[in-house]
Formats: structure tokens, sequence, C-alpha cells
């Protein structure tokens, strides 16, 4: 719902930040690094965001499959585990609110998750002038592993920039975690990481952002106006959870 960002748009993915909706910035940038088959799932707002999407993906020209996920009030690994029977083989699992540098997904996908796990994207910039340190999920990360992942953590060395190259094995850590009551994407990833499958991967300092309120917004804003506003410049599978 986005309600944070309501008194601007109705449906945070289709908020617009200089001329283009949140999620269409996602496809767009993740197209430009290569990916070229989306599935979005959606929940507030579904059927208006579809039609929204079909014409981007048009315009993008990307493949984009949808799944409704009717429980989207409860958290968003359940909206991740709604595209388990879409996925059977690496994929990019990103959020429709981050901007980020397509750099990040070119690279990642140079590696290799490891088996039945995922790679997740870090930011080690502790000092990230762009960072909401409150809201932020964080990590703590060892040999290149993640220990330990979530927004209260006191000891971290690291954000989740919200950009992973997963498996399909998240989705059985997702139902795992669900079982147990967690039904949070970090609840997924830690069960992973009790595994030592959840590993790190330093964007070594490139951009990324996620536009939760209206503080992000107005930064969000300004890089994109220094960037002349062109996503691929700011700023193949894909999943996305709105």
């Amino acid at each position: 719902m986005g309600t944070r960002m309501a008194h601007r748009s109705d449906s945070k993915p289709l908020l617009e930040v200089e001329g283009y909706a949140l999620i269409e910035r996602v496809i767009m940038t993740a197209s430009d690094a290569g990916l070229t088959r989306f599935v979005v799932v959606t929940g507030h707002h579904g059927e208006r965001l579809q039609t929204f999407l079909r014409e981007v993906a048009i315009t993008v020209g990307v493949n984009i499959q949808f799944v409704q996920n009717d429980d989207w009030t409860r958290t968003n690994g359940l909206s991740v585990y709604s595209a388990h029977l879409q996925l059977n083989k690496p994929f990019f699992l990103l959020m429709s609110d981050h901007l980020f540098d397509p750099k990040i997904v070119r690279i990642m996908n140079q590696s290799a998750p490891p088996e039945g796990g995922l790679l997740l994207g870090v930011d080690r910039n502790l000092n990230n002038p762009l960072i909401d340190l409150d809201d932020v999920t964080k990590v703590h990360s060892e040999h290149g592993h993640i220990r330990h992942i979530g927004k209260q953590l006191t000891e971290y060395d690291a954000f989740d920039t919200g950009i992973f190259l997963c498996t399909p094995g998240l989705f059985g850590a997702l139902k795992s975690s669900m079982e147990q009551g967690d039904d949070s994407l970090s609840g997924g990833v830690y069960r992973l990481a009790e595994k030592n499958l959840a590993h790190v991967h330093d964007i070594e300092g490139r951009f990324w952002l996620d536009v939760d309120d209206e503080a992000a917004f107005h930064k969000a804003t300004a890089v994109l106006q220094a960037a002349n506003n062109t996503p691929g410049n700011v700023v193949a599978e894909a999943t996305i959870a709105t």
C-alpha cells in the first residue's frame, strides 16, 4: 500500500518519480542489465498494476507474467513464495520500489549463487547518505556468508540492497520459515544462512535507493535529475515482489 507515500499515489509501485513509475524504472533498469523475462507478484490494486505493466512490457520489449497474491497484507516472504511455480532455475529477486545501477545486476549475473541458496547484493558503505538507518535491513556477514539479517541488528557490516540472485532453494527456505510463523523474506534468507547457503556480493559503492518515504522520494528526484533521468544510466529472469 505504501502508506507513507499515499499522499502521492495510492499504489506504491505506480508512484511516479521524474516521469516514470517506480516499478517501471525497475523493469527498465533490469532490462538494461540484460534481463528479459519477469514474474511480477501483485497484490494491492493488482488488476490496475497488471494493466499498466502490459503496456510497459510492449514498450520495453520484455516478457512479463503475473502472479496475484491475495494475502498481500502479510509480510513480503509470502509474496516471493507466491512465484514458486513460475521459477525453476536461478533468478533475480528485485523490489518494486528500489532504484539501482544496472551494473550491479550485470556483475552479479556473472556469478553463481551457492547450490540451493542465494547471493545477496550488499552495500558495505555504512555512511551512505542515501540510507535510512532506522528502516534499512542490516546484514552481519562473515567470510562472505550471511550470519544474521534484519532491521533491528545492532552489530552489522553491510546493508541489504534488495537485489538477490536466487536458486529455487529460496522457496523451500521460505516455506520452512512460514511454517515456523515467520513469513518475512528475511526469515527465509536466515534459514539458508543457517546452512551457509546465503552468500553476499559487495556492490562496491554503486548506486541503490529504497524509495520508501518523502525524504527518499526527494533523494531519488535529485539523483535522477543529475543523471538526466535515464533509468539505464542511473540506476535472463527476474521476479518482483510488490
